[in-house]
């Protein structure tokens, strides 16, 4: 089992060259581009805050072939990669078409998009359409993701978009092409409210799952934080993965943990992370 974790906890902290360098450093297989940078949301004024990211910039792609060029010079390679979000916003279209190019330049299988997370089966199938047909001339899947929304009365999350088995297949059932697939957030599967389990999700998914984002949590709140660090059981979530045969990455998706780090400590931190990947792995073949 190879294993794989996002970039922009480390990149906000030393800039996605190096952190690519220290992730293969640390013992990790291969890396998740993460791209909120490019378009990031303000959620209190309802738009995307103007970015002076590179990858906002007419350089994205090239920006893109030096991050694959780094990785594979220390003999890691990406795996797959995260778009930006909310999904609901029409101006949104652009950057994850871009995401969708800059996937393919860094060498990704896999671009991560999230559902509309209030919309219907049908109306993200209606969403992901066009960009399925731009992804496959690039050679790029989409994953949609298990999503969750917050109630503030009941202290715990409620249901979203692809949040329960049910939904999660029935929005890959209203899209019917084998080029969107399944990526599972083990967090959110397994918060308060979510009427459901990351086992519960892994063996109704099957096949179709070929993407995770891994990360622990209190059982209640979003955390993101480093696997065994609090309080989800990984060990039948492992033998589930192994029952369905799951031949993605494990992908760590835990940006919380490295965000009390700093340039002179956060290898320390990426080396921890990649531990809790290889803790896993070895649990997966162990199974």
């Amino acid at each position: 089992m190879k294993i794989s974790t996002e970039i922009d906890s480390a990149s906000r902290i030393i800039g996605e060259q190096k952190a690519v360098e220290l992730i293969a450093k640390a013992g990790f297989d291969a890396w998740d581009f993460s791209m909120f940078q490019m378009a990031e949301f303000n959620w209190q004024e309802n738009c995307f805050s103007k970015s002076n990211h590179i990858l906002a910039s007419n350089s994205y792609l090239k920006f893109a072939r030096e991050l694959k060029k780094i990785g594979l010079d220390n003999g890691i390679m990406c795996n797959q990669s995260h778009a930006p979000f909310p999904s609901h916003p029409p101006y949104i279209f652009s950057y994850l078409k871009r995401a969708i190019e800059c996937t393919a330049e860094a060498g990704g299988e896999i671009c991560v998009i999230h559902p509309g997370c209030y919309w219907s089966p049908e109306q993200n199938a209606e969403f992901y359409s066009e960009l399925l047909e731009f992804a496959k001339g690039y050679g790029v899947k989409i994953a949609t993701e298990n999503m969750y929304d917050w109630d503030n009365e009941k202290g715990h999350s409620i249901f979203a978009a692809c949040g329960t088995p049910e939904s999660f297949n029935a929005h890959l059932d209203a899209v019917n092409d084998g080029s969107l697939v399944a990526c599972l957030d083990i967090g959110h599967a397994e918060m308060k409210g979510s009427q459901t389990s990351a086992v519960e999700m892994i063996l109704a998914l099957g096949d179709r799952l070929q993407a995770l984002h891994i990360h622990d949590n209190d059982k209640l709140h979003d955390s993101h934080q480093i696997p065994f660090s609090m309080d989800i059981d990984f060990s039948p979530i492992v033998k589930a993965l192994n029952a369905i045969n799951y031949s993605g990455y494990f992908t760590l998706e835990s940006p919380t943990f490295l965000k009390t780090y700093t340039k002179e400590n956060v290898f320390s931190g990426i080396k921890q992370l990649a531990d809790s990947a290889k803790k896993l792995a070895l649990m997966f073949e162990n199974a």
